[in-house]
């Protein structure tokens, strides 16, 4: 069994429970995925015909490999490694650091793919949440084929609250 936490406030605790379950006979692991794209793409790699301790290895470098970031709306104002934001303002996080501060959610997806591609990628993965404005996929589809041609796009419907969008690069 691997455990994929997806937050890297989970790992600690994904850690000490496979380490219980393993105290009792169960083969288990844990994928230190920091985000549901890094998730996804261990999952993606994952070969059940592989000898487990490989196919932890390769899960756990394609996770690491995964560039990874979010758009949430600030709740209070704040002050954020790209300076001053107030409640209502969005927020583009990388690898959990805020690094941009806008007035709305297409606009900081565009950026966040543009920041995300600027050092290489082959495949950017978009999990759109509850609150994702209409027509976003479509828009970063548009955006991705006069940009970046070479990127292949994949969109998934995730509904998660308070993420408007995930967004990974492999």
């Amino acid at each position: 069994m691997v455990v994929l936490p997806n937050s890297r406030d989970r790992t600690a605790v994904a850690v000490a429970a496979a380490e219980e379950a393993r105290a009792v006979g169960v083969q288990v692991a844990v994928v230190p995925t920091r985000s549901p794209v890094q998730g996804l793409a261990a999952v993606a790699v994952h070969d059940e015909t592989r000898r487990f301790d490989d196919d932890v290895i390769a899960m756990a470098e394609t996770a690491a490999a995964t560039r990874s970031a979010e758009i949430t709306v600030a709740v209070r104002d704040a002050i954020t490694m790209a300076g001053k934001c107030s409640a209502g303002d969005v927020l583009g996080l990388v690898e959990g650091d805020v690094l941009l501060i806008g007035g709305s959610v297409v606009e900081v997806a565009v950026e966040l793919v543009n920041r995300l591609l600027g050092t290489g990628g082959e495949l950017m993965t978009v999990i759109l949440g509850a609150d994702a404005p209409d027509g976003l996929a479509d828009l970063l589809e548009r955006h991705l084929a006069g940009t970046h041609p070479e990127v292949e796009l994949v969109v998934y419907e995730g509904g998660q609250p308070l993420y408007p969008v995930l967004l990974g690069v492999e």
